[in-house]
C-alpha cells in the first residue's frame, strides 16, 4: 500500500516562515558585506556553476547543514561556532526557509532566509561572481 502523505512540502515552508525571519532581496543586500553576517548558500555545487555565487557567501549543501552546525558533529564547521547572524539562501527560498528553523530549532541564532533566494537576488540586479 502507497504511504500517504499528510503535509506537503508548501506547508511545512509556511510553517517555517511563521517562526523564522524571513528578509526581503533589499535587506539582505544591506546585509551583505558586514562582518557580522554570514550569507550560507545551501544550493547544490551544479547550481552554483550554473548560475553563479553571491560574492562572500559560506557554502553549506543543505544536506550537510545539520552536520557543520552541531559541535559534537566530527564534520562540524567553525564558521558556525561564531557568534554572527546568518543568513540562508537556496534557488528559490524553500530550502532555505527550512533550513533557517532547523538551524534555529538547533539553538543558532539569529538567523533568517532571503524570499525568493538566489533567484530573487540576480533578478534584482544584485551582485553575482
Amino acid at each position: 500500500m502507497p504511504q500517504t502523505i499528510t503535509t506537503g512540502c508548501r506547508a511545512l515552508v509556511e510553517a517555517a516562515e511563521r517562526e523564522i525571519e524571513t528578509l526581503s532581496v533589499e535587506a539582505a543586500a544591506d546585509l551583505s558585506g558586514r562582518d557580522d553576517t554570514v550569507f550560507v548558500d545551501l544550493r547544490d555545487p551544479r547550481e552554483l556553476e550554473r548560475e553563479g555565487r553571491m560574492p562572500g557567501a559560506f557554502h553549506c549543501p543543505r544536506g550537510m547543514l545539520e552536520f557543520w552546525i552541531d559541535p559534537e558533529s566530527p564534520y562540524h564547521k567553525p564558521v558556525f561556532a561564531e557568534d554572527k547572524r546568518f543568513v540562508f539562501f537556496c534557488g528559490g527560498g524553500w530550502r532555505s526557509a527550512l533550513a533557517a528553523k532547523a538551524a534555529q530549532d538547533m539553538g543558532l541564532k539569529p538567523v533568517a532566509h532571503v524570499a525568493g533566494g538566489f533567484s530573487a537576488w540576480k533578478k534584482a540586479g544584485k551582485p553575482v561572481a
